[in-house]
Parts: C-alpha cells; sequence; structure tokens
C-alpha cells in the first residue's frame, strides 16, 4: 500500500508566518468519508430492503429511512483539518474553528473515551482534533510542532508541553513500529 503526505512549505516571505501558503491535510480523510457514506447507504438500503420484504414500506418510511441514513453520515463524517504555516483550521459538517499555532495558549489531550487534542490560541479561538490525525499525517504534525515550539519560546504556550511530550512519544512510537515493519523486523 503506498502512502501519500502533503507537505507543508514555508509562507511567501519565507518566515512560516500565519498566512497564505500550501495546506498538509489528512491524507485519509477522503476514504474515511467514502467509509461514512458507505455506511449510511448501506443502512439505508437495508432498512429499505426489510421494509420492502415486509410488505410494510411506504414513502414515510422511505423518507425516514433516507433520514436516519443522512443522520449516520453526519455523525460519522470525519472533520477535514488543514494545518498551514501559523494556523490550524478544523473543518466540521456545519463550522469551521480555526486557531493560531503560532500564538497558542495551552495544548490540552484529556483522558477519556474520545480521544482530542484541545488547541486555545491568544485570540480565544478553540479547535479539537483527534491525534490520530497527526499520528498518520507527518508534515501535519511536523508544522503544528514548529509552530508549537515558536509559541512557546514567544511565552504564550502556558499549559501544553506534558499533552505535546505525550503525542511526540506516541509518533514516535508509531512511526518506529512502521519502520520496523517495513524492514521486516517486526
Amino acid at each position: 500500500m503506498e502512502r501519500r503526505f502533503t507537505q507543508v512549505t514555508k509562507g511567501s516571505d519565507g518566515t512560516g508566518a500565519a498566512g497564505p501558503g500550501p495546506c498538509a491535510h489528512d491524507v485519509h480523510w477522503a476514504g474515511e468519508r467514502r467509509s461514512a457514506w458507505g455506511v449510511a447507504l448501506l443502512l439505508f438500503g437495508a432498512l429499505l430492503a426489510m421494509d420492502a420484504g415486509f410488505g410494510r414500506l411506504d414513502v414515510v418510511r422511505g423518507a425516514l429511512w433516507a433520514g436516519l441514513g443522512g443522520l449516520v453520515f453526519a455523525i460519522m463524517r470525519p472533520p477535514r483539518v488543514c494545518v498551514r504555516p501559523g494556523l490550524l483550521s478544523v473543518r466540521g459538517l456545519l463550522v469551521t474553528d480555526t486557531v493560531r499555532t503560532d500564538s497558542l495558549v495551552s495544548v490540552r489531550w484529556p483522558d477519556g473515551v474520545a480521544q482530542r487534542l484541545i488547541l486555545r490560541d491568544t485570540d480565544g479561538s478553540r479547535a479539537e482534533i483527534d491525534p490520530m490525525v497527526l499520528v498518520r499525517n507527518p508534515a501535519m504534525w511536523h508544522r503544528l510542532d514548529t509552530d508549537a515550539r515558536t509559541s512557546a519560546g514567544r511565552g504564550t504556550l502556558r499549559c501544553g508541553a506534558t499533552a505535546l511530550r505525550r503525542l511526540t512519544e506516541r509518533i514516535d512510537g508509531e512511526t518506529a513500529r512502521a519502520v520496523f515493519r517495513v524492514s521486516g523486523l517486526g
């Protein structure tokens, strides 16, 4: 299986400052979106077939099953994450959250079932992302790590060293496992 990574380069002025520039996207996002569509359509088709088999299918029930399929898609659809120099954007179904990664105030990774990395910047903006997105996309992680170090150097990052260290350890572990798998050692 071939793995593709979107690379992020410095801003047009060469400083890496926030602004327009190449955006690193999750290369697995399209496949996850297709999977969400597939599950929703499979559920819709199965419910229609079941109702038709029992002789209870009508327009109202068909519309109900279509709505249920749409709801399943809305729940399963992954957010679109984009990291560019100085910015991280998370585009959900209805809203887009953007934080300045070169002006972070806190990075939290709360314990719990739903693993989320919560980023806050000096403007009060907040974004949540799944850490696995960063684990699977080294270009995104590199850009975020570089900007987090910039925030720490400026003194704005007051809370988040532990969360970033945990994420770094997880990414390093995944990278090591991938190298061992490819080399045939693991």
